[in-house]
This record gives structure tokens, sequence and C-alpha cells, in this order.
């Protein structure tokens, strides 16, 4: 028989078939899969009680919350509480800069920091002196801010801390890294990086370690360095990693570090380090006005959800692989 007279019966028998919806069609896969769908039940379920559930609550935003009167039956105000916060509130301006600016200190220098590190990680040849660093290096993320606070209050005390016994025997005057607004954000971002560099190279260690060695080979008999080798094999192998958790973290660019500013800041340095989570616990908890800080909240996650659309559109744009 002719090839092109069977394809055409094949066609033929193919239009013949029923049309199936798309609803149907993504039925019957979850129905063919169901064990492995069984598996994503955990995940859901916490979603749905602690991150879905609770959004109930965002309709505080829009009303004058009283205890008494529950979240149903406080009165509806609209958007009072947003226009108080951006006309009426003497700081509200001022914190969401404050917020900015110490949110794009994090992520010109701290989103880096694990990426270089992974890169010299991955250099290293000596297996027990690789394990050895990178140990250490995670050491600092299973500390709580309040412990690192208590070491870095030790260790920055203008009176008997080391850092400022080296600075003077070096023939300075002491620095008050806690107690400066002008040193402050500097001490916040660094310790900062300090702290999770170790915990974000993991993974940009796995995504390294998933690049072909044979591509280290060829570029080996075609002479390339080990610089160009990180150059042009290594960098652009992790890119598409990078590019995600880039949008991610410009999502969360109004998160500037609740647990470790408010573990860290003082009254002196309220001028440069007041961000939105501190008004809010300020505000919210010991204010108690509670329709107010949810207001701030979800101006926070729409902020938030527009950024990270955003970036991940410019990230498309480039070539690379979004989040969707």
């Amino acid at each position: 028989m002719n090839p092109a007279s069977t394809a055409g019966i094949q066609k033929q028998g193919e239009n013949l078939k029923p049309k199936v919806s798309r609803w149907t069609h993504t039925w019957r896969q979850y129905k063919k899969n169901k064990y492995l769908f069984l598996l994503l039940a955990p995940v859901i379920i916490w979603y749905t009680v602690f991150a879905y559930g609770p959004m109930y609550g965002i309709q505080l935003a829009f009303k004058d919350y009283f205890i008494r009167d529950g979240i149903w039956g406080s009165p509806w105000v609209g958007l009072k509480h947003f226009e108080y916060l951006f006309t009426a509130s003497p700081d509200f301006l001022k914190i969401i800069k404050n917020t900015l600016i110490i949110s794009f200190y994090h992520i010109i220098f701290g989103f880096p920091a694990p990426i270089i590190l992974a890169l010299l990680f991955n250099e290293l040849r000596f297996s027990f002196f690789k394990k050895v660093a990178q140990t250490i290096s995670y050491l600092p993320h299973f500390l709580s801010w309040i412990v690192i606070g208590g070491i870095l209050i030790a260790l920055l005390s203008p009176n008997s801390g080391v850092v400022n016994y080296i600075i003077q025997w070096l023939g300075f005057d002491p620095i008050y890294f806690l107690g400066s607004e002008k040193y402050f954000r500097f001490t916040l971002v660094m310790s900062g990086i300090w702290k999770e560099i170790g915990w974000g190279t993991i993974i940009y260690l796995a995504a390294l370690a998933s690049i072909d060695s044979q591509m280290y080979e060829a570029a080996v008999l075609d002479g390339a360095n080990r610089w160009k080798q990180t150059l042009f094999i290594t960098i652009p192998s992790i890119l598409p990693v990078i590019a995600i958790l880039l949008i991610l973290r410009v999502g969360s660019v109004l998160d500037a570090g609740f647990d470790q500013v408010l573990t860290l800041y003082s009254p002196a340095v309220y001028g440069v380090t007041d961000t939105l989570d501190t008004y809010v616990y300020r505000i919210g908890l010991q204010n108690f006005q509670f329709s107010l800080t949810t207001a701030v909240g979800l101006f926070k996650n729409v902020v938030g959800l527009i950024l990270v659309l955003f970036a991940n559109f410019i990230t498309k744009k480039m070539g690379q692989e979004g989040l969707y």
C-alpha cells in the first residue's frame, strides 16, 4: 500500500475519535497518577491550613477591628487605613525607604555571596578540606538571631569587643557598629551574609554537580584555563538556577529581616533601620492597631506579587527560564 494513503487512513481514523475536553483529559491524568498525587496531600493540607485558610483575615485591612465584635462584626471602612498610611502617617514613607535600602543592600551584596562561595568550593580538590569548610560555613545558619545578636554585641562592643580592640591597636578610634546610623546598615548586611552564606550555597553546589564533566574535558583540550572554564561553562550552566532564586528574592524585597533587625537595632538607629516589619510589630502588637497592620501586610504582599511577575517577565525576555 502507498505510504501516503496509509498516512491518510491513519489521519482519518484519528479524526473519527471523539474529542476529549481539556478538563476530561486532566481528570484522567489525575486518576492515572492518583498515588503520585496522594504524596502531595500533606503539602496541600499544610498550605490550606496555614497559608490559604488565614487569608480570610485580609478583610481586617478594610475594617475597624474591635476584639469584642470579632472579624465579621467589625464595621467596614473601605480604604481608610491605606489612605492613612500614604497621606497621614508621618513615618510610613521613611519606613518604606529604609526597608528598600536594606533589602537592596542584601540583594546587591548578599545574593552574589553564596554563588561566589559555591564556585570557590567547586574549585577545591582536597575533599576533606572541602567538607570541613562547607560544614563550618553552614553552622551559623542553625543559630537563632538571638544567639547571633549576643555574639555580635560581644564582638562589636566599643569598650570590650575584640573587633574594636584590634581597631584601637591599629591606631584608630573605636567604632560604634550597632549604635551609629553610619555603620549599622553595613553591620546588618555583613552579619546577614555571614549567617546565611553557607546555607545558600547548597542549591548552587547541587547545580554545579549536575554539569557534564565532558564539557570541562573538551575545554581543557581547547586550552581553556580554570578561569575561562568558570566563565564560559560553569556560570552559564547555573544561570537558570540563579534566575529563579533572584526572582524569588526580588519578590521579598519588602522583607528586610524582621528577626535580625529587631535583635540588633536600638532607638539610636531607628532613623535608618525602622522597617515595615518592625513598624507592624510596634503598631500592631504593642498599640493593638490590627486593621492598620493588616493593611501594611496586604500592601507588602501585593507589591511582592507585582515584583515577582515583573522579574519573571524580564528574565524570560533575557532568554532564561522563569518560574512559569
